[in-house]
């Protein structure tokens, strides 16, 4: 008896949940359970033997250590700076992305080449290469401590505002590198907008200035969002990131372990979330705003 043929949509679901299969199966090794497994740990005792991982299942004690012991306190302290260093790094990263996007958009000689350039540090500044290039000072302005900015910071806040005031300033070059990708972003965006609209406001008697904050900043919007939200998850996964350098720390610590590295992973993973809500709230609700208007 002759198998009746597959209808057409089901070989294309099927073609498509093939394509599919790789990623789901990655996903779910490679994600999934290293993410259960986490959160099994942080609420563990964890200890290493010569007979392999033991866990001894502990509830929330690991969560209650990390507001009640030193380590737990350094991690919060570092999570706070974070929190506060957002509020320049990411300004001044989309600022500078769009700055030089306007100006890598116009009809200049080697635009590829410093397209190219402003991208290059995406490549080159990651892991070990970035790890180096902070040990060896590349990451500093001499003139900023020539200058004394970094002492005057520390004379004029609090020792709570300064260390992450003087931070922002010490590690400027480093702010500047993360801002490739953004600046391809906003490229993309601003090729979308059609000449003719730049031309009709010549017309009309527009200016640069004025044409850019009428035509060129609302044709953003929408990537300055993107803009923000990646900015923030790549600055809280970078290496140098004194979070993510406290998760390490006391992953392998005696008195602490995997199950207290695991606590204050998810504690930082909410802390972020938060973050990330903060920032969308806030900037499509700047966007309603300027479209009433």
């Amino acid at each position: 008896m002759a198998r009746k043929p597959l209808k057409r949509k089901t070989r294309e679901n099927l073609a498509g949940w093939a394509f599919m299969s790789l990623w789901v199966i990655g996903f779910l090794v490679f994600t999934m359970y290293p993410l259960f497994i986490s959160l099994y740990y942080s609420m563990s005792k964890v200890t290493l033997s010569g007979e392999g991982i033991q866990e001894t299942f502990v509830w929330f004690d690991n969560y209650k250590q990390i507001f009640s012991s030193a380590p737990g306190f350094t991690f919060l302290q570092a999570v706070g700076d974070f929190a506060f260093e957002i509020l320049f790094k990411v300004p001044i990263i989309t600022v500078f992305a769009i700055i030089i996007a306007v100006m890598l958009n116009q009809n200049i000689k080697a635009r590829g080449f410093f397209r190219g350039i402003y991208f290059l540090p995406v490549i080159i500044a990651s892991g070990p290469v970035i790890n180096q290039l902070v040990a060896q000072g590349a990451a500093t302005i001499p003139l900023v401590e020539q200058m004394g900015i970094i002492d005057l910071i520390n004379q004029t806040f609090t020792p709570n505002l300064a260390r992450p005031i003087a931070g922002i300033f010490s590690e400027l070059i480093v702010i500047l590198w993360f801002s490739g990708v953004q600046i391809l972003l906003f490229i993309a965006a601003l090729q979308k907008i059609d000449r003719s609209t730049y031309e009709a406001a010549m017309i009309d008697g527009a200016g640069a200035w004025e044409s850019f904050w009428k035509i060129t900043m609302p044709s953003l919007k929408s990537m300055v969002l993107v803009s923000v939200i990646f900015t923030i998850i790549n600055l809280a996964t970078f290496s140098e990131n004194k979070a993510i350098a406290q998760i390490k720390t006391n992953m392998f610590a005696l008195e602490t372990g995997f199950g207290f590295s695991s606590a204050i992973a998810w504690v930082y993973f909410v802390a972020l979330a938060i973050i990330l809500l903060v920032a969308y709230t806030l900037l499509t609700a700047f966007s309603k705003d300027r479209v009433r208007r």
